[in-house]
């Protein structure tokens, strides 16, 4: 009976461990982005079925976004199950949920940060968000 309740947890924790899977971090690469000259961009891909920390991400990201720099950044949530999403997915080789700055030439994956801090500690991801962003603008 043990090695049952043994094998539920395991099993549910692999479960759950990879019903969101993040893209490994990658801190700052080139990109080729349309954005203007010193514009700073936030993108937030997911696809349709979305989790409790997915969703957590979007609204944490946006609030912080919002209170910090009004409409100095912009916000862009992408569906990668929808055309548009996986277009701009493929320009910004992106496969997975994913949160990124771009700016300019470079492009910042905060996702690790993101799904670790936007349920449990989201003051701690809008601090990342702002370390990140204040340096672009």
């Amino acid at each position: 009976m043990k090695l049952f309740h043994l094998f539920l947890i395991v099993s549910s924790s692999l479960l759950l461990n990879t019903s969101c899977t993040a893209q490994s971090n990658k801190n700052s690469e080139n990109v080729k982005s349309k954005a203007e000259n010193n514009a700073v961009e936030v993108y937030y891909f997911h696809f349709t079925h979305r989790c409790a920390t997915c969703m957590a991400i979007e609204n944490v990201t946006k609030e912080a976004l919002a209170e910090m720099y009004g409409n100095k950044v912009n916000f862009t949530s992408l569906n990668l199950d929808e055309s548009e999403g996986e277009l701009k997915g493929k320009e910004l080789q992106v496969s997975g949920q994913t949160l990124i700055i771009v700016s300019e030439n470079k492009k910042i994956n905060l996702t690790n940060e993101a799904f670790m801090n936007a349920r449990s500690n989201p003051e701690k991801l809008k601090e990342v968000i702002k370390a990140n962003i204040d340096p672009l603008l």
